[in-house]
C-alpha cells in the first residue's frame, strides 16, 4: 500500500510535463520552421522517460513519435538525419526511465525498511499494533486539512509510521507493564525518542526530509515542558507538532495494557482542553475541524435516511 502512495506522487505530472513540452515544440516548430527547437524535443523526452518508464510499450510509442515529429519539422532533413534522432531520443529516454526506475527502488526500498521496523515494534507489544499506523493516518489528515505541501504530508505519514520506533530498545517488563510506572520506570519510557533518533540518525534520507524531526520531538509540549529537549512553540519542527496531536488521540482512544480504551469524546475534549499548552493551537483546530466534519456528514446522512422513511409512509 505505502509504495503504491509514492509512485503516484509525482508520474502523473510528469506525464502532463511530456505532453505540455511536446505540444509548444510543435507549436514552435510551426510558427517559427526555421528555427531549431531541438532543446524543447530533447526536455520532452527526458519527461517522457520519467513519466512512462513503468509503461514501455507507451514508452517506445512516443518515442518514435516525437521523432517523427522531429523530423518532419526540419526544413530539407535527409533520411540519415531521422536515424540520428531516433538514436538520440531514445537513448535521452532511457536514460531518463532508468534513473526513475532506480528513484523508485530506493524509495521501496526505504518502505519496506520502515515496514519491517515497525512490524518489529508491533511484535513486541501486542496492545500497539495499530497504533503506529493509525498515527500516521491521523497525522496525514491534520496535514491535508492544514493544506500542507505533498512532500510534507509523504514525511508526516512516514514520521507517524517511525514515531515510536525507540520503544524497540525499551526493556519489556517496562513496556507491557500492567500496573502504575514508577517514576525511574517512566523515565526509562522518556528515552524511546532518543534511542529512535539514534537508530536512524545514519540514514541521510530520513535526516534530510525531516522524519527524524518526528522521532524525536514528537513528545515535546507547546508550552515547553515535554522532553527530550524541552523545545517551545515553533522551536518544535511543524510535523512532530502535528504528529504529537495524533499519538495523543490514538493513545487515549486504544486499549492499552495497563488499561481499557477511552471514550472518543472525553479524548477530542482532551485534545480541546490542552490547547495552547500541550499542543500547537493550529494544528488542534484542524483536527478537530476533521471530527466535525464527520460528525456533520453522520447527521446528514441520519436525516436523509428519515426523511426518506417519512416519504415511504406517506407514499
Amino acid at each position: 500500500m505505502l509504495d503504491k502512495f509514492v509512485e503516484k506522487i509525482g508520474k502523473y505530472n510528469y506525464r502532463y510535463i511530456f505532453f505540455i513540452f511536446l505540444s509548444l515544440s510543435l507549436f514552435l516548430s510551426i510558427v517559427f520552421p526555421h528555427n531549431d527547437n531541438f532543446v524543447f524535443y530533447i526536455v520532452s523526452v527526458i519527461f517522457l522517460g520519467i513519466g512512462f518508464y513503468n509503461k514501455p510499450v507507451l514508452l517506445l510509442i512516443f518515442s518514435v513519435l516525437v521523432v517523427c515529429f522531429r523530423f518532419y519539422f526540419v526544413p530539407k532533413a535527409e533520411e540519415s538525419v531521422f536515424f540520428i534522432y531516433l538514436v538520440t531520443y531514445f537513448l535521452v529516454t532511457f536514460i531518463s526511465a532508468c534513473m526513475m526506475l532506480y528513484v523508485q527502488k530506493v524509495k521501496k526500498d526505504s518502505l519496506d525498511l520502515t515496514e519491517s521496523l515497525i512490524n518489529a515494534l508491533d511484535s513486541r507489544d501486542s496492545y500497539t499494533s495499530d497504533h503506529s499506523e493509525n498515527v500516521s493516518r491521523y497525522a496525514m489528515q491534520i496535514a491535508e486539512k492544514m493544506n500542507l505541501s505533498k512532500d510534507l504530508c509523504n514525511v508526516i505519514r512516514t514520521g507517524g509510521l517511525l514515531h515510536d520506533i525507540g520503544k524497540i530498545g525499551i526493556p519489556e517488563n517496562i513496556l507491557t507493564k500492567t500496573g502504575k510506572l514508577t517514576s525511574e520506570e517512566y523515565n526509562v519510557i522518556k528515552t524511546h525518542p532518543v534511542i529512535g533518533y539514534e537508530m536512524l540518525k545514519h540514514v541521510e534520507g530520513l535526516k534530510r526530509n525531516g522524519i527524524l524531526d518526528i522521532v524525536l520531538y514528537h513528545h515535546e509540549r507547546y508550552d515547553g515542558k515535554g522532553y527530550p529537549k524541552g523545545l517551545k512553540g515553533n522551536e518544535i519542527p511543524l510535523a512532530a507538532r502535528i504528529v504529537g496531536v495524533a499519538d495523543a488521540f490514538d493513545a487515549m482512544i486504544s486499549k492499552r495494557v495497563y488499561r481499557i480504551e477511552l471514550d472518543m469524546n472525553f479524548a477530542l475534549n482532551e485534545i480541546r482542553r490542552n490547547k495552547g499548552t500541550q499542543f500547537d493551537p493550529e494544528v488542534v483546530d484542524a483536527f478537530l475541524d476533521i471530527f466535525q466534519e464527520k460528525d456533520i456528514k453522520v447527521e446528514r446522512k441520519a436525516i436523509n435516511l428519515i426523511e426518506s422513511h417519512k416519504k415511504t409512509e406517506t407514499i
